[in-house]
């Protein structure tokens, strides 16, 4: 699969520059010895590059949440860290943000790539108008993936009655580094992606070239996340419905983890865990996947480490979380470490989380009954059958709940579970305070503090390019 990723790859390190540069400068004057985009096969090879355009890093999402487990020294080593981690809400994050950060940068990034495709590919030599206008569309919805991002993390979470009023992030709609831009309001970002979306949908295939190629099936799942993250749960439920058409399968961990028991399992001849590793299931041949996006780490390792506070939150019984975890104390700090290494689509699209949002919108929508199925439909492959019982719930609220909590487990590591506390934040029958101790302290993290939102980089800020950049944040 890597080999296939890594096509062209010789073109690539000058064709990666464009994100940077002016579009019509780089056309008009070709590096030294180096090929420029001509061919649709040139342009293609963009969609193969998988650390550059196909990754997402929440980091700092993911230590608000406290997701993953993290050392002092690490935190100490970054100090902003130490403040998402720690729930600090005297600090000043944006002093702190004073280096180029990965989330920002990388999406617009990505954003600019995308941009050079949508404006150039249909001027390429060689290759059929159907297979440009698919090119251009997979280019969309992947810059579209790119905008939630950044839109989930640096503005406020979308709200109807507000969402023209509040301020969100710069929209960008060209490669050219000297066009202008403008800062606009979430509803207007919002509407960006969904128009994205809706123009990729007719040039879209059921199947596409790789899983870095985002399909029919993608297209739907990520409008059926737009959707959600909306309010709108018809739309949403309507958009889950069509991306289920296209895959509707379920990895098996109960299966995956009886296959595998001896070696999850495992002691020393002292009676202590061993550690041995297994190939991610969650990779590039991941039956779940409608589309494959690389998480905080794009290089081939294990997953991050989880909190033992955090791993409690996970059912009694479930499979996923014991095939892909093991407890270990090193020193003073315990916590859960991984046992699987490789690739993990953390940030793409997948049918567990598409189940969930359609379980989600059907109890919105008052089909409890329903909801409990189609949540059941991925407990079922989750949970030991001897843990296993089904959910039962009388209210929307209590069904809510449980999908959520079937969700953050699921989709840990990734944006959603961060988006989906934002939002429901927002709703005072679904608002969290999370709370830990650490260090000797009790600690907590209200729904309405300011840390939900992260402040632009100050380098964005201060070179803010054709336009201008306010921050969202106060500090």
């Amino acid at each position: 699969m890597k080999t296939i990723f890594s096509k062209n790859i010789g073109i690539l390190t000058v064709l990666l520059s464009l994100s940077f540069i002016s579009c019509k400068k780089f056309i008009d004057v070709p590096p030294t010895g180096q090929k420029i985009p001509t061919t649709f096969a040139d342009y293609e090879a963009f969609m193969r590059n998988e650390y550059d355009n196909h990754t997402t890093n929440v980091n700092r999402a993911t230590l608000l949440l406290n997701d993953r487990f993290e050392t002092t020294a690490n935190l100490n080593y970054s100090p902003l860290d130490g403040v998402n981690y720690n729930w600090n809400e005297s600090a000043n994050r944006i002093t702190l943000n004073n280096a180029d950060e990965t989330t920002y940068y990388s999406s617009y990034s990505t954003i600019s790539t995308t941009n050079l495709l949508i404006e150039n590919v249909n001027n390429a030599t060689e290759g059929t108008d159907a297979q440009k206008a698919e090119l251009i569309a997979q280019a969309k919805i992947i810059q579209a993936i790119a905008y939630y991002t950044v839109a989930n993390y640096y503005a406020d979470t979308y709200e109807e009655a507000n969402a023209a009023n509040k301020r969100a992030v710069p929209l960008i709609t060209s490669a050219n580094v000297d066009a202008p831009y403008k800062q606009v309001s979430v509803k207007e970002i919002y509407d960006f992606m969904l128009k994205n979306v809706d123009e990729a949908i007719p040039a879209l295939r059921a199947t596409s070239a790789t899983v870095l190629h985002p399909n029919l099936g993608a297209a739907y799942a990520f409008k059926a996340r737009l959707y959600l993250t909306m309010g709108k749960y018809n739309e949403a439920l309507t958009a889950a419905n069509e991306a289920l058409k296209y895959n509707d399968k379920l990895f098996d961990w109960t299966a995956y983890y009886a296959e595998n028991k001896s070696r999850i399992e495992a002691v020393d001849p002292n009676n202590q865990p061993v550690y041995s590793l297994s190939p991610s299931p969650m990779g590039f041949n991941f039956v779940e996947t409608y589309y494959f996006r690389h998480g905080l780490s794009s290089n081939n390792g294990r997953e991050l480490t989880i909190r033992s506070d955090r791993a409690a939150r996970y059912e009694n019984g479930d499979a996923m979380f014991a095939s892909r975890w093991r407890q270990r104390t090193v020193g003073p700090d315990t916590y859960f470490t991984s046992i699987t290494n490789g690739f993990y689509n953390h940030s793409g699209l997948t049918t567990t989380e598409v189940y969930l949002i359609k379980a989600e919108c059907q109890a919105r929508l008052n089909n409890i009954g329903g909801a409990l199925t189609t949540l059941d439909a991925v407990r079922v492959k989750h949970i030991f059958p001897q843990n296993y019982v089904a959910s039962s719930a009388s209210t929307v609220i209590q069904a809510v709940k449980l999908i959520q909590r079937t969700k953050g487990n699921s989709l840990i590591f990734g944006v959603v579970p961060f988006a989906d506390m934002r939002r429901l934040n927002k709703d005072s029958n679904y608002a969290t305070t999370l709370t830990k101790t650490e260090g000797g302290q009790n600690l907590s993290l209200s729904p309405n503090s300011h840390l939900w939102t992260m402040p632009f980089p100050l380098g964005a800020i201060k070179n803010p390019g054709n336009g201008t950049l306010e921050q969202n944040v106060s500090k």
